[in-house]
């Protein structure tokens, strides 16, 4: 059994329909992102995955569980990070770690060591008194990681977990997330506009305008796009892209001064080219795909964020 599984989803909004026949499974033990721009249905989806909102249609099931007729436990198999910070700033660390463990049951003679093992975890052991309104947008992130683990949930969910956040706090949140996979063998199920954060993910769906328009791994993705880009600056550049159509079978176009073409195969392609190519080359160099690049080929337009 999946830990996640979606189906045919859609939710709308009155004549909006935000959500189009969506469907992935997420299995245990993977950490599956949810990647696209704003707008393009991430949260509605969240929010059904959490009981939040109802779907128009489709069956979302976690843990088993049918988000319409089992949100109880839905929600106990699910840990919850918000895009919006929800701790709160006038409690201590430990007081929000200990309120959120009474919301979710945890007992009193169990919750003390909980709490400290995941908060020594996330490197806030030694902050524990400290009131929250005290500490860095990175840390808050980090409370908030620690604090969605409390109650051991099957299932963790990340919303846009580090929007707002400046680079090294993104970096270091990812980082304890790795070290919680690694202790926990955490089932998580992410969304982001970040297209450089789905490389964290074993799997990826790209979202577009509510629909799904890809998944697979990153690697997948980026082969997708049709390899590697190459670019060359020769003595005629009109001569050489002809030789490369002629000789090597590559769809090689001049622009801008430049010769550009994909491979799949590049490493291998490029020694042979230099060899057998009967121009001089002045410069040369190679572009590995991102996932921005793999977003814009399959929507048609880049990263906005």
């Amino acid at each position: 059994m999946n830990a996640i599984e979606v189906s045919t989803l859609t939710k709308r909004y009155g004549r909006f329909e935000a959500v189009r026949g969506v469907s992935f499974a997420v299995a245990r033990g993977e950490m599956f992102g949810v990647l696209g721009q704003n707008g393009a249905g991430k949260t509605s989806i969240i929010n059904i995955l959490s009981t939040l909102a109802r779907p128009t249609g489709g069956t979302v099931h976690v843990n088993g569980h049918d988000v319409r007729r089992e949100g109880g436990s839905v929600r106990r198999a699910l840990g919850m990070v918000f895009q919006n910070t929800t701790v709160d700033d006038y409690l201590t660390v430990r007081e929000n770690m200990r309120f959120h463990a009474y919301a979710y049951g945890v007992p009193v003679a169990k919750s003390g060591s909980v709490i400290d093992s995941l908060l020594e975890l996330v490197g806030l052991a030694d902050r524990s008194r400290d009131q929250v309104k005290r500490l860095s947008g990175g840390m808050k992130r980090r409370l908030e990681l620690a604090r969605a683990l409390i109650h051991d949930p099957a299932v963790l969910v990340l919303d846009e977990p580090t929007a707002g956040l400046d680079p090294h706090a993104r970096q270091s949140f990812w980082e304890y997330l790795e070290l919680l996979r690694g202790q926990r063998d955490l089932t998580v199920l992410m969304t982001t506009h970040y297209m450089d954060e789905a490389e964290h993910c074993d799997r990826v769906a790209i979202l577009d305008k509510g629909e799904v328009v890809a998944s697979g791994s990153p690697v997948e993705l980026r082969a997708s796009t049709g390899g590697d880009t190459v670019t060359l600056e020769t003595r005629d550049n009109a001569l050489a892209a002809h030789m490369l159509r002629d000789t090597f079978g590559v769809n090689a176009s001049v622009h801008d001064g430049k010769i550009t073409f994909r491979s799949p195969d590049a490493d291998r392609l490029l020694p042979a080219v230099l060899t057998r190519l009967d121009v001089e080359v002045y410069a040369i160099s190679v572009h590995q795909p991102t996932m921005n690049d793999v977003f814009l080929n399959l929507t048609g337009h880049a990263d906005e964020s």
